[in-house]
């Protein structure tokens, strides 16, 4: 009878993606007899070879305090809390979550419960991951498979001598000092593709924001989580500006510049400025392709940019829904409607537009969210998805959406994700901002 049971939990492991868990000192181990749980909101199951891939490079593994795992018990055939190793009691086991490369959207988020007076998790986005023939597994869905933001292209020295390259053209520029803090302190991968002469450069501009995002990585006034980064404390000079932006365009074939980055509130907080530039780079040049990443909340701003030149527009959002949008970036100013607005002008205005699209599983795959996002798609015909995963305490999170209204049970993201492609087979789906040789 042993035997027979010992095949069987066998023949359970190679369906499944084993556990890994953490120890107080951040060891991260395997856990046999265990297989890894994915979490898609209330929704928890072992995940299958199938429905995962291996750990992207570039990506890292994070094990998460005050929290318990959740595991797939093999023997007993449910999922359970394991908040100490059964191969040494008393030890104090945790999750463990992986964050994942560019490119790759969650399909689950890491299983798990809370301790007695945790807090809030950093804001950094919290996959499933496991362990499988050798290799940790994630359950993530690739959406953009461009190198853009591959580690691997992008070497320290290489890095340096681009800085070095740099400040020798643009001397005086605070914009380009302040990119320099972006590459070599935070490892920013935008600032390093802009001193290596790669795809896109970041135009940060604006110290002030109209919104008051729960995820904000510059800026977290109510204590209960750090900010990732430094908002830049200035706005740059429209020469300044122009001058990074030249010197990006006139030696990086089809150069993409993006004004709204993480380090910075909104840019059209800074319209006025960031016009002046753009109309100093297109007297110097027709060439590269000027985008803004932006919330959207201010069509009257975004008219004289798309006239000045901008080509491209991303708006980000977390939902569709009005007061799910709401709880989440807390606007100062500014409604859903004003978004919408601006989403309309640029596509008629004829900039090419897409939508970074906040996904957290358990939510964004809601019948609910998908409904809405569907509807919103045939109102609004913009040009492309960004997909990208919401770096923000998941639990928390669903908790939060969860006092604004059911939004029903989850779909599951790659359901939702074949459902979106498959209604709108000419919208665009990637990662990053694409330059207008490809729109």
């Amino acid at each position: 009878m042993a035997g027979q049971r010992n095949k069987q939990m066998h023949d359970e492991g190679q369906r499944f993606v084993t556990a890994v868990v953490a120890n107080g000192a951040g060891e991260i181990f395997d856990l046999a007899g265990y297989a890894a749980v994915g979490a898609d909101g209330p929704l928890q199951m072992p995940l299958s070879p199938a429905q995962t891939q291996n750990l992207p490079h570039g990506s890292e593994l994070m094990f998460l305090p005050d929290r318990v795992p959740l595991v797939y018990d093999l023997r007993q055939g449910r999922v359970l809390a394991l908040p100490e190793n059964p191969q040494a009691p008393g030890e104090a086991i945790f999750p463990v979550a992986a964050f994942n490369s560019p490119g790759y959207m969650l399909t689950h988020t890491c299983a798990y419960e809370e301790r007695p007076r945790a807090g809030f998790l950093p804001l950094f986005s919290y996959g499933a991951v496991g362990w499988h023939r050798g290799r940790f597994r994630s359950a993530v869905l690739q959406v953009d498979d461009e190198p853009r933001q591959d580690l691997r292209q992008m070497p320290l020295d290489k890095i340096k001598a681009g800085v070095k390259r740099m400040r020798r053209r643009l001397p005086d520029n605070r914009l380009r000092a302040h990119l320099e803090k972006c590459a070599l302190t935070y490892g920013c991968p935008a600032g390093k593709n802009f001193f290596l002469g790669r795809y896109e450069a970041p135009l940060p501009a604006s110290p002030a924001c109209n919104a008051r995002c729960l995820g904000c990585i510059s800026l977290q006034s109510e204590g209960a989580m750090p900010c990732s980064q430094e908002r830049i404390a200035f706005t740059p000079s429209p020469e300044e500006i122009a001058g990074v932006a030249l010197a990006h365009i006139e030696s990086v074939p089809n150069a993409v510049v993006s004004f709204g980055q993480g380090c910075e509130g909104d840019p059209l907080m800074v319209a006025d400025t960031l016009c002046s530039a753009i109309r100093m780079i297109r007297a110097r040049t027709r060439l590269g392709t000027i985008n803004m990443n932006t919330n959207g909340s201010l069509p009257s701003k975004m008219e004289p940019l798309l006239a000045a030149g901008l080509d491209s527009v991303r708006i980000s959002m977390n939902s569709i829904r009005q007061a799910f949008y709401e709880a989440y970036y807390r606007p100062k100013g500014y409604r859903w409607q004003q978004v919408l607005d601006t989403i309309d002008l640029a596509l008629a205005r004829g900039a090419h537009v897409a939508i970074n699209y906040l996904n957290c599983p358990g939510f964004t795959d809601t019948p609910g969210e998908r409904d809405a996002l569907l509807v919103f798609l045939q109102t609004h015909p913009i040009q492309m998805i960004q997909w990208r995963n919401l770096n923000f305490d998941p639990l928390r999170y669903l908790a939060i959406m969860g006092q604004v209204g059911d939004s029903g049970r989850p779909v599951g993201v790659q359901a939702l994700f074949e459902t979106v492609r498959g209604s709108l087979p000419r919208l665009g789906h990637g990662y990053f901002n694409p330059p207008r040789e490809k729109f």
